[in-house]
Formats: structure tokens, sequence, C-alpha cells
């Protein structure tokens, strides 16, 4: 599913007392962004005007917001921000693990990437697909053929395509980019620097632990990073097991200049929650 198709199936019910949330004001907002250059996920922030985000996003110091559709991608300029990770011409179950997709996904492609260039959308999501009973190899071989296709369009416009991790453990069954060595191989293959990784530490987390061991090894292939708090993802505090601000440290300690993207459904007032992930992340 897509993320908005999958918000609508958790309900609004857990959004409702948060997106209505006052917007911090300026002595309460963060005053330095830190070395990262943080952003957050529109999905989980639906029920919010985009227009109440980002000005919500430029108060906390925050360079944009990410997985916009075409219909939202010229708002957070007006805010002077990006979009910092475009929404997908393809779906999660339905990518490039398969040559039968391949056809439609190079021809929506095509198009898309010039739109969102002109519209100074630098960096767009793409999904391997399910496995559906095809091996590691295929998969990674079939990916690597259709993706190539792309490559000479995304190259012209400077857009460069993110493949996603996901797991296949507990929210997208069966979806083949579940490990990070897979995805690499796969980078490797297309051997463009108009195609990337978005490693999504929540997702990570699930599938294969060791993430800051994972990011090291694997930082060069590495574009764009999601958060969330594991179990659950939900906000990145103290209930949750991984030890984020360890996990921005180190990252703020490397030659890594792409955003580090907040995707997190909040539980809590979502104004407030997103406050303190930023602020617990600006080092």
């Amino acid at each position: 599913m897509h993320r908005r198709d999958m918000l609508n199936t958790l309900g609004t019910v857990a959004m409702a007392g948060a997106v209505g949330a006052a917007l911090p004001d300026s002595a309460s907002a963060v005053k330095a962004p830190g070395r990262l250059r943080q952003s957050v996920a529109r999905w989980c922030f639906s029920s919010t005007p985009i227009a109440e985000l980002c000005s919500l996003v430029k108060s906390l110091g925050m360079v944009g917001v990410d997985l916009l559709g075409p219909e939202e991608w010229h708002v957070p300029k007006q805010y002077g921000l990006e979009c910092t990770m475009g929404n997908s011409f393809g779906t999660i179950p339905i990518g490039f693990n398969r040559p039968a997709h391949h056809d439609k996904l190079v021809a929506d492609g095509e198009a898309y990437i010039p739109r969102a260039a002109a519209a100074g959308v630098k960096k767009i999501v793409v999904f391997s697909g399910n496995k559906a009973g095809l091996s590691d190899g295929e998969g990674i071989a079939n990916c690597v053929a259709g993706l190539k296709r792309l490559m000479p369009t995304a190259e012209r416009h400077g857009v460069v395509l993110c493949m996603e991790m996901l797991n296949s453990k507990v929210d997208h069954k069966d979806y083949h980019a579940d490990h990070t060595a897979w995805a690499v191989e796969v980078a490797k293959g297309v051997n463009s620097a108009s195609f990337r990784l978005l490693y999504d530490i929540y997702h990570m987390q699930v599938m294969e632990g060791d993430v800051i061991a994972t990011i090291k090894d694997n930082l060069p292939w590495i574009a764009h990073f999601h958060t969330a708090g594991v179990p659950g993802r939900n906000e990145i505090d103290s209930a949750q097991e991984l030890n984020y601000r360890g996990i921005a440290q180190y990252i703020a300690g490397t030659t890594f200049s792409g955003v580090f993207a907040h995707e997190f459904m909040p539980k809590r007032a979502a104004a407030a929650s997103l406050k303190e992930a930023v602020e617990l992340c600006t080092v």
C-alpha cells in the first residue's frame, strides 16, 4: 500500500488529538538546526494542512517536508523550505523486481522525473516490489535492468531515485528490499550517482539491527534517512529501543550531506512530538 493508503487504514483516531495541537511559539522553537538537515514525512501529518505543517517545520529549524505528491511540491518553497523527497511513481508491492512492470514504471518515470526536477524536487523514492516467489538474485538483476533504463533521464535532470528498504516482518510482508545488503547490490549494479538508497532506521532495526555499523559500512550508497521508534513506529523517545541521539551523532560525524527525515506516527501531540524529535537529533 501507499503510505497514504496505510494511513487511511490506520484511521484518524490516533492522529485526531495530535495534529490539532498548537504550533510552538517562537520562544520554544529550536534555535539552531545542528549538523543534520532534518525533515518530516508528510503522510504522518496528513490531517494537518500543508501550510500549517510548513510553518511548524520552519519554526523548528528543519529544511523541508518529505514524501510530497506533485500537488504539494510547490508549497514548501513559499516558506523557504524544500520538498526533500518526492512520492514515488510506483507502489510498494509493484516495483522494479519484475520485468513485466518495467515498461510502465519507465514510462511513468520518464514523465515524472522532469516534472519533479522543474519543481525543484531532487530525490524520488522508488520500491523493489514484493518477492512473490522470486529469488534474491533474480530480484536484484531485474531491479538493476529496470532502473538502468531511467538513469539517463534522472542524470540529465539531476534527480536521484532512492530505493527504500522496508521491513517484511511487520509492515510490508514479502517486500524484496528488506535488507541493506540486498539493496546495496542493486545500487552497485545500477552504478549511477542518480541512484541511491533510503535507509529507514525503523525498518532496518526490525529486520537486521546493528544500525550504526550497517550505516558505517554502507554510507556511500545512502542518500537519505527515515526515523521512527521501535517497536510501534511511533515517537523516537525513551519508550522505544533505539538510541536516536547516538545514531544522529554518528551520522553527523560523517560526510553525510543528505536529509534525516522523521517518519514516525505520533501518539501524543504531534507538534510537540516533532519538536522533541528535532531537539533530540540536533547535534
